[in-house]
């Protein structure tokens, strides 16, 4: 149910946004402590909260007007943050050559964690390169995300 909801707000906000710099980068519908509905947005040179507003606004306007969602949520529209997490091809693609955290769910080559430069990606394959020649099955990937170096 929950990846239907966000199959259908990520089209609305996609009509939302279309004809702007802005670009749907993931929503997600998820149960807390209540249920949170997050559109992340992205533009060229960063959002802002302006633009979280007026997405915010049309968006849970459109929602109130359908009643799509029929369980009561927090509508949060924000930024993916610098350390984003890298979900689809398309965002995978986006950031050849940044460094990134590649966290699996069982240790390769002794280890849990990988950080590097991705510098490829082969989608029939499914494999992500590190460094131009370290190559990780996405099947045993738990999380890609930016990384941020303090």
């Amino acid at each position: 149910m929950t990846k239907h909801i966000e199959e259908a707000v990520e089209k609305i906000v996609q009509d939302i946004v279309r004809g702007s710099e802005l670009e749907v980068v993931d929503v997600e519908y998820v149960k807390e402590r209540d249920w949170y509905l997050r559109v992340y947005l992205d533009k060229e040179g960063g959002i802002e909260i302006d633009d979280c507003q007026r997405v915010s606004e049309e968006l849970e306007n459109f929602l109130d007007e359908k009643d799509l969602l029929t369980e009561a949520y927090i509508l949060e529209v924000s930024s993916p943050g610098r350390d984003r997490t890298l979900k689809k091809a398309r965002h995978v693609e986006r950031e050849l050559g940044k460094a990134v955290e590649v966290t699996f769910y069982a240790p390769v080559d002794g280890k849990k964690e990988w950080v590097g430069t991705l510098t490829g990606y082969d989608r029939e394959k499914n494999v992500i390169v590190l460094d131009g020649e370290k190559e990780l099955h996405l099947e045993k990937v738990a999380l890609v995300r930016l990384h941020i170096d303090f």
